[in-house]
């Protein structure tokens, strides 16, 4: 079994395992009464990876191989996720926000850091054959996009999009991933003989890149576009399927599969992240960052014009676009941080851009955009006023993101270098 092929069935079980609730545990805390803790349990995705991907890329590099470490994440959030299926099964319609909220943040607290612990393996891995990762990177990421849709499609088709069933389903994929890390080869530990300070040793140096303004502007931008990374997974499902209420688009495919229609976002994934080596080369990080901030300000405007009706091409477009705004993100990123820092440090330098951006970012827009939901959906008492609400949040957020783009790019500067990159090929 080559080496690629084996990186892609680690991505594929990757974000197999977060497709199966990620867009749809929203819809379930609906129908478990629990609308009101929509924000707090996204916000747990960014809580958790304020701190808890720095020490595990701590632990990585100085002390456990990462893919062991991967591995051992991956039994913990699966054993925890495990259980609050568990107990959702066993309370029936008695679900508590405390049980739940609690078994799941367990759960989130080790699957968040393996986003960048499987960045790390497949960087170290590639590179200890011999492969630029900027070329063979993409390609093999793009099959984690495919898992999350496979997964997504599959809680649709089985009905689980509003049941406790999606936290089982998510929990038999992560035991399946923490035995296959395993079997991966090794990515060795930056042991060092020489003696090291106490910031070395705990591996921190990586929060001394801030002391370069180019890579703090980039963090700090890092979390400012981070606000928008969770909203539409907390809320677009349960926006959409609220037109079920709608007489007018009751019967519609999209109000009754909402899963299935925002599937649509992560094959635009699939082909834009094909995308991003090409525009790197030809653009620069820079303009790839703007690409997704200005492609955020139409995910969520076209949420606020759309419906499953008449505008359901409004709502095709939103997830057409999400693959440019997700991904010219988070993959450049992440191929940013892996160039411009140290190997001593990489595995750390790649938790801090997760901190930035599904940490502080994620948690300051999960919990904003309840505030925003709560204030023009859930405290609305008449179907028609409910719908405009969620009108009107989604142009909040389209405000914000286009706010983001014109600071950032007046204020961001890098020199774009094309040759830095090579020559691009898949």
């Amino acid at each position: 079994m080559g080496i690629k092929f084996r990186l892609i069935v680690m991505n594929f079980l990757q974000y197999a395992i977060w497709g199966a609730y990620l867009t749809s545990m929203g819809s379930y805390l609906v129908s478990a009464d629990l609308s009101s803790h929509i924000g707090i349990f996204y916000a747990m995705q960014g809580i958790v990876s304020i701190f808890m991907p720095a020490v595990i890329g701590i632990v990585a590099d100085r002390w456990i191989p990462a893919q062991r470490l991967l591995g051992m994440c991956h039994l913990l959030a699966a054993v925890f996720i495990g259980a609050a299926g568990y107990y959702a099964h066993s309370a029936g319609a008695g679900v508590q926000f405390g049980p739940l909220f609690a078994l799941y943040s367990f759960s989130v607290a080790f699957y968040m850091p393996t986003i960048a612990l499987s960045n790390s393996v497949a960087y170290s891995v590639l590179e200890s054959k011999g492969f630029d990762t900027v070329k063979a990177f993409p390609p093999i990421r793009v099959w984690g996009t495919v898992g999350f849709i496979c997964s997504m499609l599959v809680c649709d088709a089985a009905g689980f999009q509003t049941t406790y069933m999606q936290f089982v389903q998510c929990a038999v994929l992560g035991l399946t991933l923490a035995v296959y890390a395993m079997t991966l080869p090794n990515c060795p530990v930056s042991r060092g003989s020489e003696k090291k300070s106490v910031v070395e040793a705990l591996g921190l140096r990586a929060f001394a890149l801030f002391k370069q303004k180019k890579m703090a502007l980039f963090f700090i931008f890092s979390m400012l576009l981070g606000v928008s990374l969770q909203i539409t997974n907390g809320f677009a499902n349960p926006f959409i399927t609220s037109f079920r209420d709608v007489p007018e688009f009751a019967s519609t495919f999209g109000a009754n599969h909402a899963n299935a229609l925002i599937s649509l976002s992560q094959v635009s994934e699939t082909l834009c992240i094909l995308l991003i080596p090409f525009c790197l080369k030809r653009f620069g990080i820079k303009n790839v960052m703007l690409m997704a901030m200005f492609a955020w300000v139409l995910r969520f405007g076209l949420f606020g014009l759309g419906n499953p009706g008449g505008g359901v091409w409004m709502f095709i477009l939103s997830m057409i676009v999400y693959g440019v705004a997700f991904d010219f993100f988070n993959i450049s990123g992440s191929l940013f941080v892996n160039n411009e820092t140290d190997t001593a440090i990489r595995s750390s330098a790649q938790g801090l851009f997760m901190i930035m951006t599904n940490g502080i970012g994620a948690t300051i827009g999960t919990l904003g955009a309840q505030a925003v939901v709560d204030r023009f959906v859930y405290s609305q008492s008449s179907v028609e006023a409910m719908t405009a609400g969620w009108s009107a949040s989604w142009l909040i957020f389209a405000g914000y993101a286009l706010c983001v783009a014109i600071v950032f790019a007046l204020v961001f500067k890098y020199k774009h270098n094309p040759e830095a990159i090579g020559e691009i090929g898949h």
